[in-house]
């Protein structure tokens, strides 16, 4: 198979930016942030993306590009002249069990962004006659959302579609076309949204909670969300940094296309808070919603501004992009595994990646809330298991176990590959090594132990 190649740095920072930033920072790290106490989750959030996030991108990326190959034999080949041992494949197929997790769940997220802008379109959820009460858009939710099974598959169903006619376009070639025109596109929709949101009246009440820490706030609890949103927001742990990097040229730094991307990543879920909390203190309405913050609070705010609709079309419009872009990366992380492990052509691995996920993913978690309600997942919904049993124990899993790999089976030859095009940074790297050998996987295991009881024990 003739392996395709980013046509620059800068492409591949775009398309993993797009596979980093999605519903990570656009619809999770706000409701994170409101459920514990604002400012005081922003400043350990952004600490964790320095001393957790960036190295980790680093290992994924080591990995990834060492081997230029999917992510299950991407921990294989040899280290100095020995075979590595092929149970290390488990780990690369613990990310895939993990992508096809946050996939059965992530694209029914995107239907209900599709049925939101249907619905203001067609004036089903009309913003610009008075201001809706929290009893007006509960009551849209749960008809919209949790009462109406065939409309969200069918909006789920347009999403995959979507996902589809792009895929086709090739491994490389479709994830840099939507990174190309869709990023900046979602930086400049992420622009309007925030300019409006600052011109607000109450605005600095909205900053002030976001920005000003709490300390009185900061719990071994709000570690462990942090540390979450960090692997989440990062795409680690669930194949497709690893997947993404093997397309990079071997003349690459690694070291700065790592940091940009964290970088990146942090400004956009930060500059996504300047988006919401504005409005939300100026319209006097709770930030601690949880995740139905988006769809069930922030249309009352849209009810109440001048040219409500037109901003709430812009703001579902930069969910929908935010969701594409890292949709993508997460396909094709399953599909070139299965068509290099298989041999399938391209277009049949597309289809079975995304049919499966489909049927035996999607349409059980757009049913979970209704038909399939009594269906309970160690207590949990059947989206709410995807999501926790996804996040808590694969993505944190493989992340750890990568780590294990970088410092403790690659060793010195880890080293070598992202000293590739990164040979000023040789001092960096070396501290990196030592620093993801030893104190990284402690970090992981103790987060991995503490969610782990607080999801499914405690």
């Amino acid at each position: 198979m003739n392996r395709q190649s980013w046509s620059s740095q800068f492409t591949y920072i775009l398309a993993v930016a797009g596979a980093t930033v999605g519903f990570g920072a656009t619809w999770r790290f706000p409701y994170l942030v409101g459920q514990n106490g604002g400012g005081a989750y922003v400043l350990v959030f952004i600490i964790a993306m320095i001393v957790i996030g960036v190295p980790m991108l680093l290992v994924e990326n080591a990995i990834g590009r060492r081997a230029h190959t999917n992510a299950i034999d991407a921990f294989g080949g040899e280290v100095n002249g020995k075979k590595i041992s092929k149970l290390w494949r488990i780990v690369g197929y613990s990310g895939i069990v993990g992508a096809f997790g946050i996939m059965a769940y992530y694209m029914v997220i995107g239907g209900w962004v599709i049925d939101y802008i249907y619905s203001i379109i067609s004036g089903t959820l009309s913003l610009g006659g008075g201001v809706l009460s929290a009893d007006v858009t509960a009551s849209f939710y749960e008809e919209q959302i949790n009462g109406s099974p065939i409309a969200i598959s069918i909006m789920t169903l347009i999403f995959v579609l979507i996902n589809y006619i792009i895929l086709t376009s090739g491994a490389v070639k479709g994830l840099e076309l939507a990174a190309k025109y869709l990023m900046p596109l979602l930086f400049l929709l992420m622009l309007g949204m925030v300019a409006r949101n600052l011109s607000l009246d109450g605005a600095m009440e909205g900053i002030k909670y976001y920005l000003t820490p709490d300390f009185s706030k900061i719990s071994s609890g709000l570690f462990i969300d942090v540390l979450g949103q960090v692997f989440f927001a990062l795409s680690l742990g669930f194949a497709t940094i690893l997947t993404l990097s093997s397309f990079v040229k071997k003349d690459e730094s690694l070291v700065s296309t790592s940091v940009f991307t964290g970088a990146l990543n942090t400004l956009i879920a930060v500059v996504a808070g300047f988006m919401i909390f504005p409005s939300l203190f100026t319209f006097g309405i709770e930030p601690n919603a949880g995740p139905n913050l988006v769809f069930k609070s922030l249309p009352i705010v849209f009810s109440s501004m001048t040219g409500g609709t037109i901003f709430a079309l812009m703001f579902f419009a930069l969910l929908l992009f935010a969701a594409l872009t890292t949709s993508l990366p997460i396909y094709e992380a399953i599909i070139t595994a299965l068509e290099e492990k298989t041999k399938f052509k391209r277009q049949s691995c597309i289809l079975l990646t995304l049919g499966v996920i489909f049927v035996l993913g999607n349409i059980p978690c757009a049913l979970s809330s209704n038909v399939l309600a009594d269906v309970r997942v160690f207590g949990m919904s059947i989206f709410d298991a995807f999501d926790n049993i996804s996040a808590n124990i694969f993505f944190v899993l493989t992340s750890l176990f990568s780590a294990l790999f970088v410092g403790w089976v690659l060793g010195d030859e880890a080293k070598k590959e992202v000293l590739r095009g990164s040979e000023k940074y040789a001092k960096i790297v070396d501290f990196w090594f030592v620093y993801v050998k030893f104190i990284v996987p402690f970090v992981i295991l103790v987060v991995f132990i503490s969610s782990f009881y607080k999801s499914f024990i405690g």
